[in-house]
């Protein structure tokens, strides 16, 4: 009998190319480099003498092969990791709760896709989100308020874990026919004369402020608002700039409700990470409940980079 050369990580990287559309994002899905995708993919086209998929083509189209090893690795690797999380119930139980605290306005965009990914896999597991904004959501973990904190900035050394998620753009967002429209890029001084339209939260969590206008020196005048839609209708009637992660916002650049320019001549970025005190950590479900944050987040948000 001929030994294959399939192996489940074969499997595994094939769905990942289906649902990123790319070698480069399907890589940073897998935590691989591109040139060990790459290497997979032709270990088995060489066996075969069959190409996967067609080379350079956006999004990425499967041959009559590959098409035949995808359609084998739908059945193999759900079964896989449905028999992988038995055995954990098994081994440590089912019944758990996982509380969620969040520190951005704009998260539950991605957040909630995440959270109906792990219902089907947990349906055992309540969750949860603590309600309402929290400047200090690890404040919230250490007096068990909260199971899971999703923060912008963390510090090593508060006895707590921090999982990586992604890194993400921010955009300057102003009005159509505002006369900074018509920049390629806004600096830290175009915001002095300007009113920064912001939700209500201290200046630490702002990134605009905190990495651009406070090392500028640059103080301009505020206003305030609890809801994106507001922050963005504002902002199409001329009342102010705002600077908001390009998720949040794509669906309103699409429709040309606002215009979107990069902030700095490289980019204002920023990172969101997970955290959770080391006994949550080691709750059977943690681990995969940052894995589909991560993974949902790939799949549905714009030009973000995985951490």
């Amino acid at each position: 009998m001929q030994r294959t050369p399939i192996e489940l990580r074969h499997l595994q990287t094939l769905l990942a190319l289906r649902d990123t559309g790319s070698v480069s994002r399907a890589a940073l899905w897998l935590h691989l480099t591109q040139s060990a995708l790459s290497h997979q993919i032709k270990a088995l086209e060489d066996f075969y003498g069959l190409p996967l998929f067609v080379r350079k083509s956006s999004p990425l189209l499967f041959t009559p092969a590959g098409k035949r090893l995808l359609a084998l690795a739908e059945e193999v690797v759900p079964a896989v990791d449905e028999a992988g999380r038995d055995l954990t119930r098994l081994a440590q139980g089912t019944q758990g709760t996982l509380r969620i605290a969040v520190e951005c306005h704009t998260c539950f965009d991605w957040l909630m896709p995440a959270m109906d990914a792990f219902r089907q896999r947990w349906p055992e597991v309540e969750l949860d989100i603590v309600s309402g904004f929290h400047a200090d959501p690890i404040g919230l973990l250490h007096q068990d308020r909260a199971d899971l904190a999703i923060i912008s900035e963390h510090e090593d050394g508060e006895a707590v874990d921090f999982h990586p998620l992604f890194r993400f753009q921010m955009m300057a967002l102003m009005a159509n026919d505002h006369p900074l429209a018509g920049k390629s890029h806004l600096d830290a001084e175009d915001f002095r004369d300007e009113t920064l339209i912001t939700y209500p939260v201290p200046d630490d969590m702002l990134d605009i402020v905190r990495q651009v206008l406070r090392p500028a020196g640059i103080e301009p005048t505020r206003r305030t608002t609890e809801l994106t839609v507001a922050i963005l209708q504002l902002v199409a009637s001329r009342r102010g700039l705002a600077a908001l992660p390009l998720w949040a916002v794509t669906g309103y650049l699409e429709r040309k409700y606002v215009s979107a320019r990069p902030i700095t001549p490289r980019g204002l970025t920023a990172e969101l990470w997970a955290a959770t005190l080391p006994a949550i950590t080691a709750r059977p479900y943690i681990g995969e409940f940052v894995s589909i944050m991560r993974e949902t987040s790939l799949l549905t948000l714009p030009e973000i980079e995985l951490l």
